[in-house]
């Protein structure tokens, strides 16, 4: 966490995916605004409370953390936030989503496609080879330089800016991806209808985002409880990666009725870590995880109508 970093803390009325007042959320703990391990009475640090709103399940902390600079949040060199193994492209970098997105829409060379959040461009290269006319924009000093210095990323292609101040023209992408992302916006509902305008009738929007449904964050909050202490392990307010919320599949369901725009084509959920349980648990965990739909990530394909 950068010690420097300034925020003020902004008071949440209600969810921001279907609008439910937050009076009526169940408060499921504090979190700190830094890695709280197996002793986190022992930590000390700045906690908010965590919430799950009662009607759609989106887990979010409230108050919320705002950053005076966006830097604040998203300053942190690239080479301490990923490992080096990251910096090389892999040819399979998100080529099963473009597999999915194949069934779920008819692809054809030269369609445009934005990535929301791009990092260090790499999904931007797999669109490009996959025939796309790819663009992107990413938040991140440090992220952004990295992608046009180490990925070549096109600096036409790849501009540096927040999705509340970006504009692109409307009826434009064929495809939109906010591959871990979501999570990290302010309002998600109104990103979301945002890139919606960005997009053509009957183009394809991909979210991939935290599960509010995820079986190891429950277990790892039993434990919390189980030790006299009322911390939960959901999202990160302030902690790397700062996320600031988790969803659930009826989040964007309770949405989609407000926003009356598009229609939910496809979802899944992907079991990821079993971290920090013992080795000997991963494959039963993976298992029930598999099982019941309670895996650590959620990917939702959103059609615009």
């Amino acid at each position: 966490m950068n010690l420097k970093s300034r925020y003020y803390f902004r008071e949440v009325p209600q969810c921001v995916m279907c609008g439910d007042a937050s009076k009526n959320h169940k408060v499921l703990g504090q979190r700190l605004n830094q890695s709280q391990g197996f002793k986190p009475r022992a930590k000390t640090g700045v906690a908010v409370t965590v919430l799950k709103c009662s009607k759609c399940h989106l887990i979010y902390a409230n108050p919320q953390p705002v950053p005076f600079d966006i830097q604040d949040h998203y300053g942190i060199p690239a080479e301490d936030y990923w490992k080096p193994e990251y910096f090389q492209y892999d040819s399979g970098y998100f080529k099963q989503e473009i597999e999915q997105l194949k069934k779920l829409m008819d692809v054809k060379p030269g369609m445009k496609a934005l990535d929301v959040g791009a990092g260090l461009g790499k999904c931007m290269i797999s669109l490009t080879n996959a025939g796309f006319d790819a663009y992107g924009f990413e938040a991140s000093e440090s992220f952004h330089k990295m992608a046009l210095e180490k990925m070549k990323i096109d600096p036409a292609r790849l501009t540096r800016g927040v999705i509340e101040t970006t504009n692109f023209e409307e009826n434009y992408f064929d495809f939109i991806t906010f591959g871990a992302a979501l999570e990290h916006l302010y309002d998600p509902a109104k990103s979301i209808e945002k890139a919606i305008k960005w997009l053509k009738p009957g183009g394809i929007i991909h979210i991939e985002i935290p599960s509010s449904r995820h079986l190891l964050a429950k277990l790892i909050n039993l434990y919390y409880r189980m030790v006299g202490t009322n911390y939960v392990t959901n999202i990160s307010p302030m902690h790397e990666p700062y996320h600031l919320y988790e969803f659930d599949l009826k989040s964007f369901k309770e949405h989609a009725k407000s926003s009356k725009n598009y229609t939910i084509k496809f979802h899944q959920y992907y079991v990821c870590s079993t971290a920090p349980f013992p080795t000997i648990t991963h494959s039963f965990l993976s298992w029930i995880m598999r099982r019941t739909n309670t895996g650590m990530q959620l990917a939702v394909w959103l059609q615009k109508k």
